[in-house]
């Protein structure tokens, strides 16, 4: 008999025959369900949530933002559209001026010019990548996506305490800048839970993009608004013009995989860290018997903290944009290379912390047809650069603070480049038909995070709301974070050799898709506004009335006057 799980879960499960959305707002998901019962597939569903995220989200993500999406097929195909941000062409390495050669500072400019502000900016993908997805695999009017959000942003919608708390925590930068304090502020405060917020500058903007679609940001009207914004004249000025927009395109890219007992790993690549560091995570965790352990026991707590410290080392050494970088992917994700790195488990946890924001938000989708996304986007930090252009509610990102303000160093800044990231949208798979899609924001915390929920589904037999909400452990060399159900565990991670963090919690929230033979069972978890929604029933058998005893001639399907009424 099993032990019993050291947590009860917050949430319940949605499922559906088909179709689910599960996205970390309730509008979000509703966007995406009204798109797949408008006979839309699940990129369209997938396009119209974020959107509508964009709107309700405003601290997590945006279309001056961006981010990664992995799209399974229904031929069973992959591909991930990387919309990621990137350094502008007049950017270099010595933009900033760091305040400390060393960690933990190490990160930090003067006058938080990589962080806030129109410096702080880097050239968006988000829309550009929505709309090349929409284009490429869509079958709604792309109108018909943008709907859903324009009626949110122009009708209103009520705050949650996510998004109150999210204000109150920033306010003093927003309430800095004339047009975020009237949009989110217009009362001098942060909204209380429930009240209304409207924001009719970005439903314009949204219509626009209706009509115009990438090129409204990248080319248009939009985008000379932006570039006006983030030239400041001043010491604040930004880097990105319009020609960075006009010429920013996302890139598609293949997926890594990899295999752990039997299951297909498949996530995105460099300059994604998740696929590759997963897969070797799984490798290292696949000569253990993690059932056996048990969940939460401070032997398997104290081997995932060994082997997420290995990740994060090879992460910090050969991690990078593959334009810029070599990263070794066929080494690092190789059964070969798990069996050395179960040689290192017995070593010291190392040192060297890196920064990521934490702040970004997560979809994932599956249709009938066999149609998966999975896809982190944001804006970088809470409310990105914490500044909205005028006349249009775009708040842009902060992605510049994920740079090394260093000159020399494999993060510095150079022109076109991308950063790693931890965003970790996952499919796994059994003999080539999916079994689950999942992801998180969170940061640094994402890929130990979604590690984690995969070994909970298959080493430990838990149900898909189990494993999306089960408490998390994380390192990534120094301090081991877990978080307050695993408590009583922490003096004997300490006995380990183990410095241990209780937190609130770790990464945030989860939202995923189990596939069964005819069914399908979404879950998110307790960290964010997640809602899932999922799509049953269907439309009536061709030919069906109600009252007549027989069909018009031709009708096929027909039943009885009973069966009709039924």
């Amino acid at each position: 008999m099993s032990r019993p799980l050291p947590f009860s879960c917050e949430k319940r499960p949605a499922t559906g025959s088909i179709g689910m959305v599960v996205t970390n707002h309730p509008l979000g998901s509703a966007a995406g369900t009204e798109m797949l019962s408008a006979g839309g597939n699940a990129i369209d569903a997938a396009v119209s949530a974020l959107l509508t995220l964009t709107v309700v989200e405003p601290m997590m993500v945006g279309i001056a933002g961006g981010g990664l999406s992995h799209v399974r097929l229904q031929d069973g195909t992959h591909v991930v559209m990387d919309a990621l941000s990137c350094a502008a062409k007049s950017m270099h390495a010595g933009i900033y001026e760091p305040l400390s050669d060393t960690p933990p500072h190490h990160m930090d400019v003067k006058d938080k010019r990589n962080t806030v502000g129109p410096s702080a900016v880097a050239v968006p993908g988000n829309l550009a990548g929505w709309c090349r997805l929409h284009e490429k695999y869509g079958k709604l009017p792309f109108a018909d996506l943008v709907e859903p959000a324009i009626r949110a942003a122009s009708k209103g919608f009520v705050s949650t305490h996510y998004l109150s708390g999210a204000v109150n925590e920033f306010r003093e930068d927003l309430g800095k800048d004339p047009e975020c304090a009237r949009v989110l502020m217009p009362e001098g405060r942060p909204p209380r839970f429930g009240e209304r917020i409207f924001m009719h500058d970005y439903a314009d903007s949204l219509r626009l993009i209706a009509r115009e679609g990438a090129a409204a940001l990248h080319g248009g009207a939009l985008g000379a608004a932006l570039a006006d914004r983030l030239a400041t004249g001043g010491p604040n000025t930004g880097w990105v013009t319009q020609e960075d927009l006009r010429t920013y395109s996302p890139v598609e890219r293949n997926v890594i995989v990899g295999n752990y007992r039997g299951f297909e790993i498949v996530g995105p690549p460099p300059p994604a860290s998740s696929g590759v560091h997963i897969v070797q995570m799984l490798n290292i965790l696949e000569a253990f018997d993690i059932s056996g352990l048990g969940f939460g026991s401070i032997e398997a707590l104290d081997l995932l903290a060994r082997t997420i410290a290995i990740a994060f080392e090879d992460r910090r050494a050969a991690s990078g944009d593959p334009d810029f970088v070599d990263v070794p992917v066929a080494r690092l994700t190789s059964k070969d290379y798990a069996t050395d790195c179960r040689e290192r488990l017995g070593a010291g946890l190392r040192s060297a912390p890196h920064t990521e924001s934490a702040d970004t938000t997560h979809v994932t989708v599956a249709d009938s047809d066999g149609n998966i996304v999975t896809a982190t986007h944001t804006i970088n930090g809470l409310f990105g650069a914490r500044i909205m252009v005028p006349g249009t509610g775009i708040i842009p990102n902060n992605y510049m603070m994920n740079y090394d303000p260093h000159p020399g160093r494999a993060l510095s800044i150079e022109p076109g480049k991308r950063v790693p990231t931890s965003m970790a949208p996952m499919i796994v798979s059994k003999n080539g038909t999916p079994r689950f899609a999942l992801g998180l924001p969170g940061g640094l915390r994402i890929f130990p995070s979604a590690m984690q929920a995969i070994v909970n589904l298959i080493d430990h037999g838990m149900s898909l709301q189990e494993a999306v909400e089960a408490p998390r452990i994380w390192t990534q060399g120094q301090e081991v974070e877990i978080e307050k159900p695993l408590a009583p565990v922490a003096e004997g991670l300490s006995q380990k050799g183990h410095e241990v963090k209780v937190v609130p919690h770790i990464g945030g929230g989860m939202n995923a898709i189990k596939f069964d033979e005819t069914t399908l069972t979404g879950a998110a978890c307790w960290r964010a506004d997640g809602t899932a929604m999922g799509i049953g029933g269907g439309l009536a058998r061709p030919g069906v009335r109600f009252w007549p005893d027989k069909a018009p001639e031709g009708d096929e399907g027909t039943g009885s006057r009973n069966e009709a009424k039924l």
